[in-house]
């Protein structure tokens, strides 16, 4: 084994160009999904698959979800298969094709489809999120072909459709229709999210609720107050009186970032357009992230409850109800082999201790747990995932197809 690891880590530190060049052809190949308003991800994965299918699998598939919204007709899910010299459990890693939108452009400082190189940086929609997990393990596989011929155990590469938009047409779909292909023993990771140093192996999530709330007053000209009921300033109260939640349900705990649930009012519509007008609807939202320790009916009780009193004070009709809803999975447990596998190949590489943490944010490997399949969120990023300047760092894919290589050879 450090006999490989001498011979492959300078083989993957090679690798430079290559991790630029895949950057630059996968960012080129916008995969936005219907409901961000493009057409899917057939243009990025037909490029993936052409890459893997030079790779030699044993087995290449492209699994097709039906979304009538999308070119085709479907949405596309790749899985890529090498056989192992020993019968071990397989390692899978799963990275997802699509990608969210650049939002306002006068944030980029240029085009957010075409790669520019900055140092080791590397800058682009989609470079991180999650271009650094595909290019990461697509290159963990070459390295060991190239210089081992076969890895160790069998491994598995999945790239799924529709991470960003639910999964409904990714790896929920997968699991559905062809969920033999992961085993329980399998080692599962998913390269979607982590922190600078790689030393957080991400194995609990908390449960999502979004909160809509649609306050409904009475519209008057501005001028004469006394006619209407300014709805505005009724959401203005209730967004100061939810402030009880977050002290009400405070309890932490230490294995999650941040260790407590959170409350936080995010999106408001817009309602009237002119200023010299009270509003008599407005509609905002709460992203709550919460706890496994607290039931999310509860707090849903409570948004309704505080809703009520704010009604009852102001005299107008609020509604509190559920706009999306995510109950956490079942966590992976810290000692879970998939863990320990991955934190003996980071320190292997790195020399540094990863520890099992939970997030607030949700992931893809929910599905996998949620199915009894424990999976592991890993990898080495500066987390700049939907921001304007996207980026990533080089050594940082480097590194994370190394640790996947001496998962694979292990």
């Amino acid at each position: 084994m450090e006999d490989f690891l001498k011979r492959i880590f300078p083989l993957i530190d090679s690798y430079r160009d290559e991790v630029i060049s895949l950057q630059k052809e996968l960012t080129s190949r916008v995969a936005l999904g219907p409901d961000n308003g493009g057409t899917g991800e057939h243009e990025k994965t037909a490029f993936i698959q052409s890459i893997m299918e030079g790779l030699n699998p044993s087995r290449i598939e492209e699994i097709h979800a039906p979304d009538s919204r999308a070119e085709h007709g479907y949405r596309p899910n790749l899985v890529a298969l090498w056989e192992g010299k020993k019968e071990l459990p397989r390692l899978w890693i799963l990275s997802h094709s699509d990608i969210v939108p650049p939002g306002d452009l006068s944030l980029w400082e240029r085009d957010p489809y075409e790669v520019w190189v900055d140092g080791d940086k590397l800058y682009g929609r989609g470079v991180e999120d999650n271009q650094h997990g595909i290019v990461s393990s697509v290159l963990a596989i070459k390295a060991i072909l190239e210089s081992a011929g076969q890895p160790t155990r069998p491994v598995g590469i999945a790239i799924v459709a529709d991470e960003e938009t639910g999964s409904k047409y990714g790896l929920s779909y997968l699991l559905e229709k062809r969920g033999q292909l992961f085993g329980d023993t399998d080692l599962i990771v998913v390269p979607d999210g982590g922190n600078e140093t790689g030393s957080m192996i991400e194995v609990a999530e908390k449960s999502m609720l979004w909160v809509r709330f649609t306050v409904l007053g009475r519209q008057c000209h501005a001028s004469t107050p006394h006619k209407g009921r300014n709805s505005l300033a009724a959401a203005a109260r209730l967004i100061v009186a939810l402030e009880k939640i977050k002290r009400e349900f405070s309890d932490g705990d230490e294995l999650f970032r941040p260790p407590i649930s959170t409350f936080e009012p995010t999106k408001i519509e817009a309602n009237v357009e002119n200023v010299n007008t009270i509003p008599g609807k407005d509609v905002f939202y709460m992203d709550c992230r919460i706890l496994p320790r607290f039931e999310v009916d509860r707090i849903l009780e409570r948004c309704q409850e505080i809703a009520g009193e704010i009604s009852n004070s102001t005299g107008v009709k609020i509604k509190a109800d559920i706009a999306y809803r995510e109950e956490a999975a079942p966590p992976t447990p810290s000692d879970a082999p998939v863990v320990e596998a991955l934190s003996r190949a980071i320190h292997l590489v790195t020399g540094r201790e990863a520890k099992p943490m939970g997030i607030g944010g949700g992931t893809v490997a929910a599905f996998f747990r949620k199915a009894g399949l424990p999976a592991a969120v890993w990898c080495t990023s500066p987390d700049t995932a939907h921001q304007p300047n996207e980026y990533c760092l080089i050594p940082d894919i480097m590194t994370d197809a190394k640790v996947f290589a001496t998962m694979a050879m292990t």
